[in-house]
């Protein structure tokens, strides 16, 4: 379990839900995190978490809606650790609206905490990433692949990162950088309000899913995240893994 020893990984979105999975896995495999989320008091406590599993966690706050705070604390992670290996993308706001009812504004907090941060953190951390033949990881959703109801914000950004993920990985594998996306489905607080906003919406999902479970942000999403951050990756770059238990290709 060390195959990420010694790198070290910006997790944005990390303190809660597929943020938080993905930084225990990270942390399992030998990375140090720099934890970036709105609410520090989250990232404190995931910090928390991952020195008890003897790795090292950086919280940070951070909104990556605004250029400065993503800037500022790329600057403290380089600070603290050194260096910067792997970004992982997972900060997204959400609202829930139909085409004909959501508002402009909710559209661009989405966009701006989406594709907007996901470019912001990106380029905050090429030199870094360079310098490093490093890798990024952008959650994308599938969403955006197997249209839902009221989720027409959503999967415009989502799939606006998809799109980020493919032309980074073209432009930046000439510098060894690779770029790479996740499409999961898996059980955070994102999923639980969602699912409390649209009562048995939940069930409905869980019946379509192939392999009958809903996913894990931590032993499920986090290990694919390992996997895409790894050597053992290398020749992988500019892909969507969808890491979803086959609910949006095989149904």
């Amino acid at each position: 379990m060390d195959r990420l020893t010694g790198k070290v990984a910006v997790v944005t979105g990390g303190g809660q839900g597929m943020g938080r999975g993905v930084a225990r896995a990270l942390a399992a495999e030998g990375a140090s995190i720099a934890l970036l989320g709105r609410t520090k008091s989250k990232c404190d406590a995931v910090a928390a978490e991952l020195d008890a599993l003897g790795a090292r966690g950086l919280p940070l706050a951070c909104d990556t809606g605004s250029r400065a705070e993503v800037d500022a604390a790329i600057a403290s992670t380089v600070e603290a650790f050194g260096h910067i290996d792997i970004l992982v993308n997972s900060a997204q706001t959400t609202v829930y609206g139909s085409v004909r009812k959501i508002s402009e504004t909710d559209m661009a907090a989405m966009w701006e905490s989406g594709p907007m941060g996901c470019l912001r953190t990106m380029q905050a951390c090429f030199d870094q990433l360079r310098a490093t033949r490093g890798s990024v990881i952008n959650m994308g959703s599938g969403s955006s692949i197997l249209p839902a109801p009221a989720m027409a914000g959503y999967a415009m950004a989502k799939e606006s990162i998809r799109v980020l993920t493919r032309v980074a990985a073209l432009e930046w594998g000439k510098m060894a950088v690779r770029v790479n996306a996740i499409c999961p489905v898996a059980e955070t607080p994102g999923w639980d309000d969602f699912a409390t906003k649209n009562p048995g919406a939940d069930e409905v999902v869980l019946a379509q899913i192939p392999l009958g479970r809903m996913g894990d942000p931590e032993t499920d999403v986090g290990s694919a995240v390992v996997f895409l951050a790894s050597d053992e990756a290398s020749y992988i770059t500019g892909t969507t893994l969808m890491v979803d238990g086959g609910f949006n290709y095989l149904r």
